[in-house]
């Protein structure tokens, strides 16, 4: 695939947030690595990941700048690893079951840290109420990929309309909110009970769309 192209920037499903970072940030970025013949997209995936921890912690340390910062890194280098496979041709399943896999970890982290930080603040709910609501979000999150991944496998159709909830839009709110902390420091709080609602939202609506799809199904039959 060469570089003339614009298909390198971005997947057919990389929506919103998503693609405006791919194109506008991670775009400036892999261009200038396919140079580097050591350099492998496991190598890109895994700092992108190490970059998502990291801002976790940071979020559990009390960093909120630091960490929006850092999680914004994570989001980009995580779109410089596909961008990078397929301008060398290196793309694979298996890296792909990588990138995904730990996706989950930065993620997780980065929910975990906010959790924290809202903890020792002290946030305007309970230390049980940020739980729960941390709770819902790390559980919404992860069902979102995961109702689409097992819904793809069991060629169950999906409802058409673009949510705000993938991995993507998901890290940039966290960062956006960690950013502006200097100015507003509970505002994580707002990240996570968005994320704890949208994100079931959403997994509710599929499960809804398919029952219904199954339904007319079995009707027709």
């Amino acid at each position: 695939m060469t570089m003339d192209t614009e298909s390198w920037k971005t997947k057919p499903t990389d929506r919103f947030i998503l693609k405006w970072v791919k194109c506008n940030l991670s775009a400036r970025i892999t261009p200038k690595l396919v140079n580097l013949g050591w350099l492998r997209p496991w190598m890109i995936t895994v700092s992108s990941a190490l970059f998502g921890v990291l801002a976790g912690v940071f979020f559990g340390l009390g960093w909120g700048f630091t960490a929006g910062i850092t999680a914004v890194v994570s989001q980009v280098l995580d779109g410089v690893d596909g961008q990078f496979a397929r301008l060398t041709g290196r793309q694979s399943r298996t890296g792909a079951l990588l990138d995904s896999s730990l996706d989950r970890y930065a993620d997780g982290a980065l929910m975990i840290g906010i959790t924290v930080y809202l903890i020792r603040l002290p946030a305007p709910l309970p230390p049980w109420q940020v739980l729960c609501i941390a709770s819902l979000a790390v559980l919404g999150s992860n069902l979102v990929s995961y109702s689409a991944a097992r819904a793809e496998g069991l060629q169950l159709p999906l409802p058409e309309n673009h949510t705000l909830a993938s991995k993507g839009t998901r890290t940039m709110t966290m960062a956006v909110c960690g950013i502006l902390t200097p100015i507003l420091p509970v505002l994580p709080l707002v990240a996570l009970c968005y994320l704890a609602v949208h994100t079931n939202l959403v997994v509710v609506n599929r499960l809804t769309y398919a029952l219904k799809h199954e339904s007319k199904g079995k009707t027709h039959d």
